[in-house]
């Protein structure tokens, strides 16, 4: 059986989907039309229900749950890993609120914690997440949220951190970060939903066990190819929540979706959001 996959170039992202792409492990029949973007790029991808597997931001999959269910296996989802806001200097709440904020999307979680935490900023500019810290170091922008390996290289080129997201989340509830999940088409029967996340699991297993065999394909899509930033990134993002969401982890989810509901943020979800 033949599915569509989509995921972005992200170091955590190539991780843990390489042994199940390139043939590492046994997939169980299943073959993979499988393509890479930009988390923003997969958000609005995915809101065509076209793609049958797919990366999505938490803050996306609350337009397109009607349509996905999220997968046990393959979450970025933790603690100490949330978007910063970061500046040329340090800035007071009050100076946030009127400041231009360079954002990584619409759909980014980033934003959906900004705009929980920051309901006031409403001056934002979307950038691919690459492009921010030029934006700052530009003036194009007083300020930004940072999202993956741009999140190890801010200070070198002199920005400061203005303000953490998982702090801030964290401080609210006590419970880890989520910020994407692997989805599967709701047309996907349960059974060939389950097998595939079983696939997935055994991929996050293998990566893990066997990291050095990933480097290739992570370091030859990787946006920063230094192997320090590399490591750094993969093992903030790849954690026991990536092998499988759990209790907690699926706390966290459901309290993110009902802290922004409630504030209006986002829309109300179906009942039913979780395969597993």
């Amino acid at each position: 059986m033949k599915l569509t996959l989509g995921f972005s170039p992200c170091p955590n992202d190539t991780f843990i989907f390489d042994a199940l792409v390139n043939g590492r492990i046994d997939t169980e029949g299943f073959q993979f039309d499988y393509f890479l973007a930009d988390v923003e790029e997969l958000n609005r991808r995915a809101f065509t229900s076209r793609v049958d597997i797919t990366k999505i931001s938490c803050h996306a999959f609350a337009y397109a749950s009607g349509d996905y269910m999220i997968l046990d296996s393959g979450s970025a989802l933790g603690y100490g890993n949330g978007p910063l806001l970061i500046g040329r200097k340090p800035m007071q709440n009050a100076d946030v609120s009127s400041a231009v904020i360079a954002i990584p999307g619409r759909y980014t979680t980033a934003n959906l914690l900004f705009s929980i935490a920051e309901p006031d900023a409403r001056n934002k500019r979307e950038y691919l997440f690459s492009e921010i810290l030029n934006a700052l170091l530009e003036g194009k922008a007083d300020a930004g949220l940072i999202i993956h390996e741009t999140r190890f290289t801010y200070a070198e080129k002199g920005l400061v951190k203005i303000a953490d997201m998982g702090e801030f989340w964290e401080k609210l509830t006590g419970l880890p970060v989520p910020l994407g999940f692997i989805v599967i088409n709701r047309r996907i029967p349960r059974d060939i939903a389950l097998k595939f996340n079983r696939v997935l699991h055994r991929s996050i297993e293998y990566a893990r066990e066997h990291s050095s065999q990933q480097q290739e394909f992570v370091t030859s899509n990787a946006r920063e190819i230094e192997k320090s930033v590399i490591s750094r990134h993969i093992d903030l993002y790849v954690n026991d929540f990536t092998l499988t969401l759990g209790t907690i982890g699926k706390k966290a989810v459901s309290e993110l979706y009902r802290i922004a509901t409630d504030k209006g943020v986002i829309p109300e979800l179906p009942g039913s959001i979780f395969l597993i």
